[in-house]
């Protein structure tokens, strides 16, 4: 099969090697627009249940990726002069760049052909078996077809910019500061030795009020440095300025689709669809696109089949995460229905912001209704741990 990936992001790469695998004979090129090294974005998050997919859809890279990142298993919350720890799940961190590279280096050494600074146009596309579209939100291989994909965007009402300093943060990190215009928080957390991606959000009210959306991005990062000094230890922020000097404060976008392939062209990763930022899922849900459609291509014969099940399998995997980040987002857009609360209640309920209940429950009311549920499924495994030593216990007695 002759094979294009238009776009260099990790979803086509890693695609790329999963073809390669299956069967070195594939020609396969990725055809990436920007020079090699630059990406848009600081570090990407994961946890463990993503590497045990990537060994076992390819363990060379996979273990590239594990050595070049780092971990952590706490999560903080700063709110005002209050703090936080919440012991939780191990995740881990890792650039953007570093991931591409690594995956790339992987690609180029099973026979994938990796080409820089190679333009795709939507009205030529290239001569292969199979077009893969992951050339992001903004795809223009998508766009050309919008109709026949039934592409729908949906703004989200909160302001964010993407920023890299470098403090270097230990535990996943949240912190929230009042303002005379609202509150404005950050989600900060590691990716190298020595930097740190640190995300600042606000609501629209809170962004004019501090007059961000008429400052430079100079200005912009100087006011956010002082609103964050507390977290910063005296460390910059480091912003991607446009040509005019603008900083890049956007509105998610969340991406939806009716159909993810059309001929011979299939949508994956952001091409086919968004989620928002705050659960830390858009690499990971990318990459496993690609282990999806390499799995379809694998198992079906027919293009057509192969593309048909690859849609079918993802849409039904991305239906609890989609929802789930869009109650995280509407949680952020309720932030003060829960930023009053005591920090403990606080933090338990930004971990709870997934639930399509809480915002119907009044929050403290919902916090010992949670606090409840889990002591008393901590009593049935305990029943369930206790039970087969109980009966040991007195069939042996029976025994003797």
């Amino acid at each position: 099969m002759k094979i294009a990936c238009v776009g260099g992001g990790p979803a086509s790469l890693y695609f790329s090697i999963l073809m390669k695998r299956q069967d070195p004979s594939h020609d396969i090129a990725v055809y990436e627009p920007n020079p090699a090294g630059s990406t848009y974005g600081w570090g990407v998050t994961y946890w463990s249940g993503l590497l045990d997919k990537l060994r076992e859809g390819d363990p060379e890279s996979a273990l590239a990726v594990s050595e070049n990142s780092v971990r952590w298993s706490d999560g903080v919350a700063h709110v005002g002069d209050r703090t936080t720890v919440h012991h939780g799940d191990e995740g881990f961190g890792i650039g953007r760049r570093r991931m591409l590279d690594l995956l790339a280096e992987r690609a180029v050494s099973l026979g994938v052909r990796v080409e820089f600074e190679h333009e795709v146009t939507a009205g030529r596309l290239p001569d292969a078996d199979l077009v893969v579209a992951g050339d992001g939100v903004n795809s223009a291989l998508r766009e050309r077809h919008a109709d026949h994909f039934g592409s729908e965007i949906t703004l989200g009402r909160n302001i964010y910019i993407w920023l890299g300093t470098t403090k270097v943060f230990d535990s996943f990190t949240f912190s929230f500061v009042e303002t005379g215009h609202g509150w404005i928080w950050c989600y900060a957390y590691r990716f190298g030795d020595d930097h740190s991606t640190l995300v600042v959000e606000c609501s629209p009210e809170t962004w004019t009020g501090l007059g961000l959306d008429r400052a430079s991005e100079a200005d912009g990062l100087a006011l956010l440095e002082k609103l964050f000094a507390h977290l910063l230890d005296g460390h910059g922020l480091i912003g991607r300025a446009q040509a005019d000097g603008s900083a890049q404060w956007l509105n998610f976008r969340t991406l939806t689709n009716r159909t993810w392939h059309r001929g011979n062209l299939v949508l994956l990763g952001d091409a086919a669809h968004t989620t928002h930022y705050s659960i830390g899922a858009g690499t990971t849900l990318a990459l496993e696109d690609a282990i999806s459609l390499a799995g379809a291509l694998r198992d079906h014969q027919e293009l057509e089949s192969a593309l048909a099940h690859y849609e079918r399998e993802r849409k039904s995997a991305l239906l609890s995460v989609q929802s789930a980040a869009r109650h995280s987002a509407q949680w952020y857009g309720n932030l003060p229905r829960y930023i009053r609360l005591p920090p403990a209640q606080m933090f338990a309920l930004l971990g709870q912001r997934h639930s399509p209940l809480l915002p119907y429950i009044p929050p403290q009311l919902y916090y010992r209704i949670d606090r409840a549920a889990g002591q008393l499924e901590a009593l049935r495994r305990f029943k369930r741990w206790l039970g087969p030593r109980v009966a040991r216990t007195v069939q042996g007695r029976c025994h003797r």
